[in-house]
């Protein structure tokens, strides 16, 4: 064989051999209003499991996982657009939220004797970290590492003191990481130069039937107590049990087969923060959903004391991704977090960070089809 053949093998086998796996791609998706440059970073596992994610929001974009079968669909609500995630037809589509998720009542707290002030923009409080620079609305830096076995994306961003109404300087990271056994982890990590609240989550919108109503899907969650609320949706202090109410997921039981009891009342469906038995913030099993059709399982893992379930109550029929509608109800929200308004609770676990202390969180949604 001719040496130069010989080395053109050679080269081609070594190329083949030594190829990192999966390998991340990067793509431009646009510029916002203000003419920022936005990106999405396409991660794939060896099974072919395929995630999204972008830099505006630090927002899962599209997240591509077999049925029963091994076909392939999008199970996360989003847009084809930059423009229609800055619209007001996005409804915080998988993106991060904070610096507090959830709501703080009456968009006010006090911290070490000085009471700060926050945009009430739900209602009379204040949601998932305010209205013009809230960690969904900013475009985060990224850096992608591949390995082996898995592949990830760290965002990161610097909110600075006074944004939104927030003190001190808070460094903030988000990793996202796909790896070979089906597991999309989503880690937090924060720190300040002085005390503030924090409490960071995803809020993707799933259904694993990927269209149509998600009130067939089956949901668990190893909670017996919940927060019950006043007619804001500001928890009033107490820890309830959820058996004999339709709150109780304790066993699996379809989303929409006692839905119909909280249509009156001012969640309009699930928009309720569980408890989960979660002392030493350990990762722990905390919710499993399945598409009986398809059999795709979503099972959820987290180190958080809390987890808000959502059913899409305000979704609204808009398009989105290849001109999909996503009617009301039509994906839910598992939202891994400090329980609502912990801020102005001290018998609710802590969101306050403060100097020399470092936020942390770390949730894991592993994908199965049976």
């Amino acid at each position: 064989m001719p040496l130069r053949w010989a080395g053109l093998l050679c080269l081609s086998a070594c190329l083949g051999a030594c190829q990192t796996w999966p390998v991340i791609q990067r793509t431009p998706f646009g510029e916002t209003e203000d003419g920022t440059a936005v990106e999405i970073y396409t991660l794939r596992n060896r099974n072919g499991l395929t995630a999204k994610v972008m830099t505006y929001g630090a927002t899962l974009v599209e997240l591509h996982v077999p049925d029963r079968e091994g076909a392939f669909a999008d199970i996360v609500l989003g847009f084809d657009r930059l423009s229609d995630y800055e619209s007001d037809k996005n409804q915080y589509f998988g993106c991060t939220t904070g610096r507090v998720a959830n709501r703080i009542g009456g968009g006010t707290f006090a911290l070490d004797g000085k009471t700060y002030r926050l945009a009430t923009n739900n209602g009379p409080n204040h949601l998932h970290g305010g209205v013009e620079r809230s960690l969904d609305k900013v475009v985060w830096a990224a850096t992608a590492t591949d390995a082996p076995h898995e592949s990830r994306v760290t965002f990161a961003y610097l909110s600075s003191d006074g944004e939104e109404g927030y003190p001190g300087n808070l460094s903030i990271k988000v990793t996202y990481i796909l790896n070979d056994a089906n597991e999309l982890r989503i880690s937090y990590a924060a720190t300040t130069d002085r005390p503030t609240p924090v409490s960071l989550t995803n809020h993707a919108y799933w259904n694993l039937a990927a269209g149509g109503s998600v009130l067939d899907h089956e949901l668990t969650l190893n909670a017996d107590r919940y927060t019950p609320t006043d007619d804001t949706l500001i928890p009033t202090g107490e820890i309830l049990p959820v058996g004999g109410t339709p709150l109780d997921f304790t066993e699996p039981t379809r989303v929409g087969a006692r839905i119909a009891a909280l249509a009156d009342t001012a969640a309009g469906g699930y928009d309720h923060n569980y408890v989960l038995d979660n002392p030493q913030r350990q990762l722990i099993f905390a919710a499993r959903l399945r598409d009986p059709v398809s059999g795709r399982t979503l099972e959820l893992c987290t180190t958080e004391p809390g987890l808000q379930l959502y059913s899409g109550n305000f979704l609204k029929g808009q398009k989105g991704k290849e001109g999909r509608v996503y009617p009301h109800q039509g994906a839910l929200c598992l939202e891994a977090q400090r329980y609502p308004d912990s801020v102005n609770r001290p018998e609710f676990p802590s969101v306050v960070v403060r100097p020399g202390q470092k936020y942390l969180q770390t949730t894991v949604h592993k994908f199965s089809a049976r």
